[in-house]
């Protein structure tokens, strides 16, 4: 059932005296992009009349078919509670369509609906539960965003030591009045970095609520002096920041499919992890997008390596694990995303995968036990370098992602890794200078 209708949308528009409305979406790298209109073209624009040209827009198209139009999703209007309060800002997300008024194939939102309605087909319904992880550094005296820090707290420290606490405080404040259910907050384990949680919501909403969270997690902290930052591992020597998803499935009539009467896990659940496993590797390039992602997995800093898994909420080793086997509560935990990550693409593709294990009753590897390390000869890529060898010949990820999209990511992510590969770094300097 819709939660707006258009006729809700100008009452709203009218009576908290709206002045701008923000028609958002986001490219293939999930980089938010929007177009904003006066209140005055809001007919316009929820006749789905509101057009743009995608040649600028990375990942999309190129060449003279550049006609693009956004029809928003009306159930995703909100009021930014940070925007001045006479003439207020809104915004709506949208999906992208072409010329001809048929779904844009390369729009990463289509892409995380389309595996959402192939879940339905299977009388499925999921939940996501993502936990973005950030840090909040210090400006320069330019004004220019530092990795410094003048604090020393660690996990679940308080204020005086915890020096984001009003910053927490105020970004969550924000949140609530956009919707988000906030579940709570603390510091994490490294200085300066921190974690807020919100409640599982619907696929879709959970991919809108992350990209919502990041822009009011980095608009909030400028308010307060600081400069936050999803990057994976921006500083060495310490944690990296993730985003755990946690993935609850169930049936139509909102049953969990994960956790039996007995409160074990039922082999839906085993067959949709074993789907994940065997997927991983290919879809990492997605899930861990950066040069810096694979900073982040390596061994002895809280992050997944090996691909295993454990049904021990202990065992944080694994890269899955069941934090929970209460009833509806009970989500299967992938530890390896982290924030940089376009969400509509991982959690498209962390449920597609998961299906396909549905689908061909596959079987996972042995669970881990609290006490197991992980198998050191099943890993995950140790650089994009190798991420790209894994998404390029898997053709799962490219059924799931469309050729175009796929293509597009490939080409863009190499000519990353080569600008990374030729470039020398103060390591290297530090390294090899005063010796060769």
């Amino acid at each position: 059932m819709s939660r707006y209708t258009k006729e809700d949308i100008f009452r709203i528009v009218d009576e908290e005296d709206v002045a701008f409305i923000r028609l958002q979406f986001c490219d293939i790298f999930g980089i938010p992009k929007n177009i904003a209109i006066a209140a005055s073209q809001l007919e316009s624009a929820l006749n789905n009349e509101c057009m743009f040209d995608g040649i600028s827009i990375e990942g999309f198209v190129r060449g003279e078919d550049s006609e693009m139009y956004l029809y928003p999703d009306l159930d995703s209007f909100e009021i930014y509670p940070w925007r001045p309060q006479s003439g207020k800002v809104a915004r709506m997300f949208c999906n992208v369509y072409t010329a001809d008024k048929e779904p844009f194939m390369a729009d990463p939102r289509n892409i995380l609906e389309n595996v959402i309605k192939k879940a339905k087909d299977m009388g499925l319904t999921f939940k996501i539960n993502p936990q973005p992880e950030f840090f909040l550094f210090d400006f320069d005296d330019e004004g220019r965003p530092t990795n410094r820090t003048h604090e020393k707290a660690g996990y679940f420290d308080v204020a005086p030591a915890d020096q984001g606490e009003n910053v927490r405080r105020d970004i969550i404040l924000n949140l609530e009045e956009m919707g988000f259910n906030i579940s709570s907050s603390h510091h994490e384990s490294a200085p300066a970095q921190h974690e807020i949680e919100f409640k599982e919501s619907d696929a879709l909403r959970a991919a809108d609520m992350i990209m919502t969270f990041r822009m009011a997690v980095k608009t909030i902290a400028k308010k307060h002096g600081l400069y936050a930052t999803f990057m994976p591992k921006p500083v060495e020597g310490i944690n990296g920041s993730g985003m755990h998803i946690n993935i609850g499935a169930y049936d139509t009539n909102m049953e969990t499919l994960f956790i039996s009467d007995k409160q074990e896990l039922t082999e839906t659940a085993k067959q949709f992890i074993a789907g994940i496993l065997y997927h991983v590797k290919g879809m990492t390039l997605v899930t861990n997008p950066l040069v810096n992602s694979y900073k982040r997995l390596v061994p002895g800093y809280d992050a997944p390596v090996n691909i295993s898994w454990s049904s021990s909420s202990a065992n944080r080793s694994a890269l899955i694990r069941i934090p929970s086997k209460k009833g509806s509560a009970a989500m299967i935990e992938v530890r390896n995303p982290d924030a940089s990550c376009n969400p509509y693409l991982a959690i498209a593709l962390l449920l597609a995968a998961g299906m396909d294990g549905i689908e061909k009753k596959m079987t996972p590897p042995a669970s881990l036990s609290f006490e197991q390390t992980d198998d050191p000869g099943n890993t995950l890529p140790l650089t994009l370098g190798e991420a790209i060898e894994s998404y390029e010949s898997d053709i799962f990820v490219k059924e799931v992602l469309g050729q175009s999209l796929f293509d597009r990511f490939l080409e863009a992510k190499k000519s990353e890794w080569k600008d990374f590969r030729t470039c020398v770094t103060q390591w290297e300097l530090k390294k090899y200078l005063e010796i060769f």
